[in-house]
């Protein structure tokens, strides 16, 4: 990290700059500060070119409009993701509520079958033994069921 803040000297940043566009579509300005994406200057070839200009104009209004494209990239890119941020936040707070719901429902069920096993407890208690045996008949009914089905299967 504290590579990237050092301020590099001036021939290093010609280097630097020409690592940071990329593949070599345009050669990085001259020291002279003409400049042409075609390799030549203002003068010569190119000097009857309208869209060549002087002291490398084309050449920052390339890159200007490179970033340009660039910014509008991750302009796009940061709103998808806002958009992505924003749709997690509501639905972490529809869950929220289906879970608060949820538990209350399950509340009230605890309620619920508290008061019917106290009921059930109750009336076992009146009856005596005589009903866990009808269970334990019940129980023995229903699995010789299960095995004889799963042998015919």
């Amino acid at each position: 990290m504290s590579q990237r803040h050092r301020a590099p000297n001036a021939s290093s940043s010609l280097h630097n700059r020409a690592s940071l566009l990329g593949p070599h579509e345009y050669q990085t300005p001259p020291s002279s500060g003409r400049s042409s994406p075609y390799g030549g200057g203002a003068s010569g070839s190119h000097a009857g070119n309208p869209f060549i200009q002087p002291n490398g104009q084309r050449f920052a209004d390339d890159l200007e409009g490179q970033n340009d494209e660039a910014l509008e990239g991750l302009t796009a890119k940061v709103k998808l993701l806002k958009d992505i941020t924003i749709g997690i936040g509501n639905e972490v707070r529809e869950s929220t509520v289906q879970l608060s719901q949820m538990n209350d429902a399950f509340a009230e069920t605890s309620g619920i079958l508290k008061g019917t096993f106290r009921r059930m407890n109750n009336m076992a208690a009146r009856q005596g033994c005589r009903w866990l045996w009808y269970i334990v008949f019940l129980v023995l009914v229903f699995w010789f069921f299960i095995v004889v089905w799963w042998l015919r299967r």
